[in-house]
């Protein structure tokens, strides 16, 4: 599900940035949709200052600060609210770290695979996604920020069945088949140009049974499915109507909890900020490993430390663009 979990939280992430950036006099009905999701309190989230790595100083010459925001997935609405302790004892499904540098002309999405075997601070080695359970929110960002060296500003917490009503609210996503298939839940995709919405969406990019290399099949048609939802995010048609834009943001706000800082207050003038951004600006990547082995009896994926190491020094001088995976 990690993958699948990729693409709609960076779906989800580029509706509140598109939406800042054209909303104008429609702010307040942003606002509204907007403020249907749930709040951490800020002060709760995030670890204590004296754990947290050191804020990254703004590039010479830049008018904004560098940003990064985890964004966790979940598939059960039921157990996310904004009460952190009964997040605690979760293990999050999807875990990403979206950079957005100072320059405001990119957006790069940095997958980290839940059953990476790392130092969980105070706990020893274990998955990452553990850190959730161990220590809930505070925990799993302090577990990051030893990784990639820089702190995390803001956080977000998505249920996946907010996805299905985003994808109507946009009259579904237009992408180019390359083969016919049917999923094992019993979608049809035709070959060539298809409109999928729904939970019909969903079957596309989580299928891999139907194809005979499994995972590749799948992660090419997410990567399809990703790029077409952007171009459709950032077409002229959804730019130039603020109402289809509130619109999604209604249909998945109900699914969606974030800290108390992630206000339209705060999305808007990053909107703004990044109205040149386009879908070929966006880069998607995950965190680099050596590969999967076993650690007693579980299934873990090792990180490449050195190559991590590398990263760390790229998030620090705002340089995320130029990681070659």
């Amino acid at each position: 599900m990690t993958r699948t979990g990729q693409i709609i939280l960076s779906a989800l992430l580029l509706v509140l940035i598109v939406g800042g950036g054209v909303i104008g006099s429609y702010a307040w009905r942003l606002n509204a949709a907007y403020n249907q999701a749930e709040r951490f309190d800020s002060a709760e989230v995030f670890p204590d200052a004296e754990n947290r790595p050191d804020a990254i100083v703004r590039p010479d010459g830049a008018s904004y600060d560098p940003m990064n925001i985890l964004l966790l997935g979940s598939d059960t609405r039921g157990e996310v609210g904004d009460d952190l302790d009964d997040i605690r004892g979760q293990r999050s499904d999807t875990i990403l770290v979206v950079n957005i540098p100072a320059d405001r002309d990119s957006i790069n999405v940095m997958s980290i695979m839940r059953d990476n075997w790392v130092e969980i601070p105070g706990r020893g080695m274990n998955k990452i996604n553990a850190a959730m359970a161990f220590g809930g929110v505070p925990l799993l960002i302090q577990t990051i920020e030893n990784i990639i060296d820089v702190p995390i500003d803001h956080v977000a917490i998505i249920d996946f069945e907010g996805f299905k009503g985003l994808t109507e609210a946009l009259d579904g996503v237009t992408v180019e088949n390359p083969r016919e298939f049917t999923s094992v839940d019993d979608h049809y995709f035709a070959e060539g140009s298809i409109t999928l919405e729904g939970e019909q969406a969903l079957s596309f990019v989580r299928e891999r049974y139907a194809f005979p290399d499994g995972d590749y099949s799948r992660v090419a048609n997410q990567q399809l499915f990703l790029k077409s939802l952007v171009r459709e995010l950032l077409s002229r048609e959804t730019l130039t109507s603020p109402n289809r834009i509130v619109e999604a943001v209604d249909a998945f706000s109900p699914f969606l909890t974030v800290d108390s800082g992630l206000t339209v207050a705060n999305l808007v003038p990053l909107g703004i900020s990044m109205q040149s951004v386009r879908a070929n600006d966006m880069t998607m990547f995950t965190s680099p490993t050596l590969g999967t082995g076993m650690v007693g009896s579980a299934s873990v994926v090792h990180p490449d430390w050195d190559r991590l190491a590398e990263l760390a020094i790229l998030f620090r001088e705002d340089r995320v663009g130029d990681w070659q995976p």
